[in-house]
């Protein structure tokens, strides 16, 4: 399984080329999975109907997964100790221990959101160029 957050799910619907060749490389797509959280900030940044539609239809081949009860408890203590000290961001939190909880690493760049996070491991998954 593969666990995507939205930075690197981005690359991808823009065709960032090494997002693209990373992509590509993988055996089995079927494995991708994104958090439910990442699909609604998907959504959010969608401008009009046209670009939601569109969207919606390239996701429907992921898989979603969304935490259980019992892991947005853990994901509220974890929030309520770092919002102040870390910064903590809301979906991030949840993100992360939707990952946390399906023991899978969250496949991401955005390593200082999550670093806090107990037990989450991340993955930059390709090279990001530095031009």
């Amino acid at each position: 399984m593969i666990l995507l957050d939205s930075d690197v799910m981005i690359d991808l619907l823009r065709q960032y080329p090494p997002a693209v060749k990373w992509f590509d490389t993988l055996e089995d797509k079927e494995k991708l999975i994104l958090p439910g959280y990442v699909v609604m900030e998907l959504i959010q940044g969608c401008r009009n109907k046209i670009g939601q539609q569109s969207l919606q239809r390239e996701l429907a081949t992921y898989g979603v997964v969304w935490p259980s009860s019992a892991n947005c408890d853990k994901a509220l203590a974890i929030f309520t100790q770092y919002r102040l000290s870390h910064n903590a961001g809301l979906l991030d939190v949840l993100i992360g221990q939707t990952a946390v909880a399906l023991t899978e690493p969250l496949y991401t760049f955005n390593q200082k959101h999550y670093l806090f996070i107990p037990k989450l491991q991340t993955v930059q998954p390709y090279q990001k160029s530095t031009k």
